[in-house]
This record gives C-alpha cells, sequence and structure tokens, in this order.
C-alpha cells in the first residue's frame, strides 16, 4: 500500500468494481432526487406565481428545509424511514425545491406581457399559453435552477455514507478517512469522482437547454 501522500494505482485497480458500484449508486441517488424535485417543484412555481404571499409562503417553507444541516436532516429522518437511500432521497428533494421554485417563478414571471397579450389574441387558452409560451420562455432559469440543485445534491449525496446509503461517501469516509491513518487514495477517487459527476451532469443539463430551444439556434445561424 502506498504511503504518505502517495497514490496507490494498484488498489484502484484492484477495487475498481467497488469504484463503479459507488459512483453508479451516487448517481442514481442525486437523479432520483432532482427529479423528484423537479416534478414536485414546477407544479408549485406555476400555481403560485401569480400571489405575492402564496410565493412568499413556498419560498419560506423551503428555505426552512434548507437551513438544516444535512446530516441533521438524514439523521431526524432515519427513525421514521429507517437507514438507507430513502433518508438521502427525502432530503436531497427538501434542498432542491427552494432553488428550483425560485428560478422557475422568476422565468415564468420575466415572460413580457406583451408575448401573454399576444399570445392570448391568437386564442390561445391559458393552459395553452403556459406550455407553449411561457414555460418554454422561462426555460432557460428553469434549467439554471436545476443545474444548481443537481451539482448541490452531487455534493450532499456523499454525506449519505452516514445513514447507509451508499454511493461516493464509501470511498471518501469508509475507505479513506475512517482509518487509523488516512489513505489518501480512496479519499482523492471519491472526491475526483464527484467533481467529474458534477461537471458532467451540469455539461449535460446545459446541452438539454439548448436543445429544446431550437429557436435560439435558429437566432444564431441567422
Amino acid at each position: 500500500m502506498a504511503r504518505g501522500n502517495e497514490i496507490d494505482w494498484d488498489w484502484l485497480q484492484r477495487n475498481q468494481d467497488d469504484i463503479q458500484t459507488y459512483t453508479l449508486q451516487h448517481l442514481r441517488i442525486v437523479a432520483i432526487a432532482v427529479g423528484v424535485a423537479v416534478v414536485i417543484a414546477i407544479p408549485i412555481a406555476v400555481a403560485v406565481r401569480r400571489s405575492r404571499v402564496a410565493y412568499a409562503g413556498a419560498l419560506v417553507t423551503s428555505d426552512l428545509l434548507y437551513t438544516i444541516p444535512s446530516l441533521a436532516l438524514f439523521a431526524i429522518l432515519v427513525p421514521v424511514l429507517g437507514i438507507g437511500d430513502m433518508p438521502v432521497l427525502i432530503g436531497l428533494v427538501a434542498y432542491s425545491m427552494l432553488v428550483l421554485i425560485r428560478n422557475t417563478v422568476v422565468g415564468l414571471r420575466s415572460v413580457p406581457r406583451a408575448v401573454h397579450e399576444a399570445a392570448t389574441g391568437m386564442g390561445l387558452t391559458r393552459r395553452q399559453v403556459l406550455f407553449k409560451v411561457e414555460l418554454p420562455l422561462a426555460l432557460p432559469s428553469i434549467v439554471a435552477g436545476m443545474r444548481v440543485a443537481a451539482v448541490s445534491a452531487v455534493g450532499i449525496a456523499t454525506i449519505g455514507v452516514f445513514v447507509g446509503a451508499g454511493g461516493l461517501g464509501e470511498l471518501i469516509y469508509n475507505d479513506g478517512i475512517n482509518r487509523s491513518s488516512p489513505f489518501l487514495t480512496a479519499v482523492l477517487a471519491g472526491a475526483v469522482i464527484a467533481f467529474v459527476m458534477a461537471l458532467l451532469i451540469d455539461l449535460l443539463l446545459l446541452g438539454l437547454e439548448r436543445l429544446l430551444k431550437p429557436w435560439a439556434r435558429a437566432g444564431r445561424r441567422a
């Protein structure tokens, strides 16, 4: 085994199956949590976007959840949900709500009134205006919220190791820090994979935004 600050490449080779398993566990937790948060947050944002009181209430509630330290929140959820993925999933959903609701409402409110009037004048119903005009134009703000939520979730999910959720926290803590002599190779492996995962997810969401905005690409070509 390597000593000091040396990287033990042999250890990485021998444990590549475990590393792959932890990476996939981590990615699955993040993907499910952010996906569920998006499904919940966007309808809430749509519902409260026209009411200052309702919007303030949604923000205050999500902000209160966001201020709870992640490890404390996971620990609070364990007696109810048990050890494993669920406390981390619920916690990550709660942490993602604030930025998703806020960004979605900001995007929807930024749609010019003239655009609303033009869409209504063309005979579109409120539902059609929402899905064909408001949400597409709010897409950059919504995706920006998704990017922040996803990148944050990648980092917070590493703490899930303390409640038995697995993931990259296994490498960073159990294989690296929680030893009589900290093992730098495992810590770095977990940290680097988490960094690369967050970067790739961010780029993927940015690419998805551009894919869903064909009019923007057409405008640049013109």
